[in-house]
């Protein structure tokens, strides 16, 4: 019966997974819209907690407000990375060239021979990469309307979601138990997507004062790239640094100081942010294994990309908590756990 039971729980994560991957198209613009609700629901509720000149706000105009300043911001970052972009293209050659002088340098002061730009550039079918470039983009410009569309259904079925519940789960038992479990998912997922928000703006916010004073290119565009990379774990935090500091490198080829500078403020407030203030603002709330965030981070970034990564940490901690309520897969989230203490009580799972 144990092995039939093992067989049978193999068969449907191998068939998830399956659907996960061919439904991609359909799977993934949803789940970013979630990922959006999480953050106007939250910012709505801040807005109906603080109010104006000290009168509460009712949560319709409360969810009005989030939302205006959700499109203010989304349609303000998509101007200003566009306007970056096309002058990050037209000020390549430069950059180009001062790389060459750097590799040249390089070969001077080692007698190391290494490939030039142009001999690695004659390795790569730009065509292929312009081609698969322009896919992404046409295909995230086709799901920003579809993604738009699921935020604005989610805002009108949040109020009702409730009655449905109460009326599928007629049992008063089973019911509080999956409106407890309901209820610490949507907790721990919007406690991790605004900590991460928030200290994302204040990481991003930093690097563009640092960058600013050394007198970077485009810090405006490297700022908002480090506020996206720091929704990654671990990795993010790392290509935060490293793109900068190569931008610094390539543009001031004859002086390394503002190469050390960017690189030891980035890398010290990437360290400040991400193994002090983060974990202390999360609490108990993220309760994941560092393992098993990398291991997350590679399996859903296979499965769904870029966009993948992003999701990789809310997913994971969503499977934790399901599976902390069944002593079937109990053990599992136990694993996923950095500590093995996880809520639920599995002696009641027949309840659900």
């Amino acid at each position: 019966m144990a092995l039939l039971n093992f067989a049978l729980y193999a068969a449907i994560a191998t068939l998830t997974f399956y659907l996960l991957i061919v439904g991609k198209a359909l799977l993934l613009p949803f789940v970013v819209a979630i990922v959006f609700w999480y953050l106007i629901a939250t910012l709505a509720r801040i807005y109906a907690r603080v109010g104006t000149w000290g009168v509460r706000l009712p949560s319709w105009l409360a969810t009005v407000f989030a939302v205006l300043t959700f499109v203010a911001v989304l349609s303000a970052f998509i101007d200003l990375t566009r306007e970056n972009i096309s002058q990050v293209v037209a000020v390549a050659p430069t950059y180009q060239a001062n790389l060459e002088g750097l590799a040249e340098r390089l070969v001077t002061l080692t007698g190391y021979h290494i490939p030039t730009l142009d001999q690695l550039m004659s390795q790569v079918d730009l065509g292929n990469m312009a081609g698969s470039v322009a896919s992404s983009l046409t295909a995230f410009a086709g799901n920003v309307g579809i993604i738009l569309v699921y935020v604005v259904f989610l805002l009108f079925e949040q109020k009702s979601f409730s009655g449905k519940l109460d009326a599928i789960i007629t049992d008063p038992a089973r019911r509080e138990r999956v409106r407890r479990t309901m209820l610490r998912i949507n907790s721990d997922v919007r406690t991790y997507i605004w900590v991460k928000t928030i200290l994302s703006l204040a990481t991003g916010g930093i690097s563009y004062v640092v960058m600013r004073i050394v007198g970077l290119d485009f810090a405006e565009f490297w700022a908002i790239v480090i506020f996206l990379l720091n929704y990654i774990p671990t990795i993010g935090s790392i290509l935060g640094i490293v793109f900068p500091t190569l931008i610094a490198l390539v543009q001031f080829p004859e002086d390394l100081t503002p190469f050390l500078v960017v690189l030891i403020c980035l890398g010290t407030t990437q360290v400040v942010t991400g193994n002090v203030v983060e974990p202390r603002m999360m609490g108990r709330s993220l309760n994941l294994s560092p393992l098993v965030i990398i291991l997350s981070l590679a399996v859903w970034g296979t499965i769904w990309g870029v966009i993948g990564m992003f999701l990789s940490v809310p997913i994971t901690v969503i499977a934790m908590i399901v599976m902390a309520q069944f002593s079937v897969t109990r053990p599992l989230a136990i694993m996923l756990s950095s500590d093995g203490i996880v809520s639920g009580d599995p002696e009641a799972e027949e309840t659900i």
